[in-house]
């Protein structure tokens, strides 16, 4: 980045802090601060270990310092500013959650454009919150668009609040599906009755909550795609399961045509081929439910993450808390764009050719020097990809 790029980003970096009123997490006293500065070359330097008496009401510094990027702690301390770990001594942590395009299964970095990427993380997102919402049951948790390529969920419940790094795991673990087995999943009883000499045993998948709600339900999806198709087009797609011949499709056809509600309601006794595609069904659930989160943000106790307010500093983009109610209508490249950018043109010098999909509006920017709306500009110089041109 050319000093006149960083000069210029930093200087509207201060504009936009002149304007905003940028809100505290709570217990803000309690937490470790960091920023990274505006510094020549590409290394990007983090001051930390930094508490709110190191810097000063907050408004003040933001204007004053108008760093690139601004953090602070999930967990709080005794002593927040104190240089090692140790001697901060630990009180407790938000559970924090970050979604990120570079994590996601179904993101193929260089072929999706920024707007899928940003889409693709919406849906991990929303699977989420229902984990953390439905399974969990917190209600206690703030959803923050990061400025970058994803998300950001606080739970600050207090159960979560002393969990240490292991119970983090286990969390973790959970909303990823890692490790789910199908037997300890489902839930054996014992089926008896006037006439029944031995009494048996059935197993069926717990329909409602957890994991088992999933699976019950793409169940329920794949009776309904089975259904739709015809006959020899239903026997071909059981035969893409493993271990499912000709003579098990047709059994689980069968038991799918004409035992049809036991199948939907997570009974999987209704016959030996059945259990064995119920199987690779619950697979597909935890493939297709799970969320993909990065797994180190929400076992790190002492993780630093974004201020919600603050300002992106490698898309110019807004840190912007979302209210429960609005996450599925929030649009980042909408809604999170600063006023401060909006209703300027600047010149800039792009090296190569973009389309970017900013305020409803697609732009198409060719290599070379150009004008630009302000907020466009703004984009690609803090992501690398355009030097501020002179006007």
């Amino acid at each position: 980045m050319e000093e006149r790029t960083r000069a210029y980003l930093r200087g509207r970096f201060s504009d936009y802090y002149r304007r905003a009123d940028v809100p505290l997490p709570p217990s803000a006293d309690e937490r470790e601060w960091g920023f990274i500065p505006w510094t020549e070359g590409p290394d990007e330097t983090m001051v930390r270990h930094r508490d709110l008496l190191d810097l000063g009401e907050m408004g003040a510094f933001l204007r004053r310092k108008r760093p690139r990027h601004v953090y602070f702690s999930a967990g709080r301390y005794e002593t927040p500013g104190a240089s090692t770990m140790a001697e901060k001594e630990w009180l407790g942590a938000d559970l924090v959650f970050d979604i990120d395009a570079d994590h996601l299964p179904t993101v193929t970095l260089g072929e999706d454009t920024y707007a899928e990427m940003l889409a693709k993380s919406k849906d991990a997102l929303v699977k989420l919150l229902d984990f953390l919402e439905r399974d969990f049951g917190f209600d206690d948790l703030s959803v923050v668009f990061s400025g970058g390529r994803g998300y950001h969920v606080h739970v600050r419940d207090e159960s979560v609040f002393p969990l240490e790094r292991d119970e983090r795991r286990e969390v973790v673990d959970y909303v990823r599906g890692n490790g789910l087995g199908f037997d300890e999943l489902v839930h054996e009883e014992t089926v008896s009755g006037l006439g029944v000499k031995n009494p048996t045993t059935r197993r069926t998948l717990p329909a409602d909550g957890g994991w088992g709600r999933r699976a019950v339900a793409h169940i329920d999806d794949f009776v309904d795609e089975l259904l739709a198709m015809d006959e020899r087009d239903a026997l071909l797609h059981l035969r893409t399961f493993d271990g499912v011949g000709e003579k098990n499709a047709e059994a689980v056809l069968n038991v799918v045509q004409n035992n049809t509600e036991a199948v939907r309601s997570g009974n999987v006794d209704v016959h030996p081929a059945f259990l064995n595609v119920a199987r690779q069904l619950l697979a597909e659930t935890v493939e297709t439910e799970e969320a993909p989160i990065d797994e180190p943000v929400t076992t790190d106790t002492h993780r630093l993450i974004r201020l919600p307010g603050s300002l992106h500093g490698g898309s110019g983009l807004a840190v912007t808390p979302i209210e429960r109610d609005g996450v599925a209508d929030f649009d980042p490249l909408v809604d999170a764009v600063p006023e401060t950018f909006i209703g300027h043109d600047i010149r800039v010098a792009v090296e190569r050719e973009y389309e970017l999909a900013m305020r409803g509006e697609t732009i198409t920017v060719a290599p070379g020097e150009q004008t630009l709306p302000e907020y466009a500009g703004v984009f690609l110089m803090a992501r690398g990809w355009a030097e501020k041109a002179a006007e």
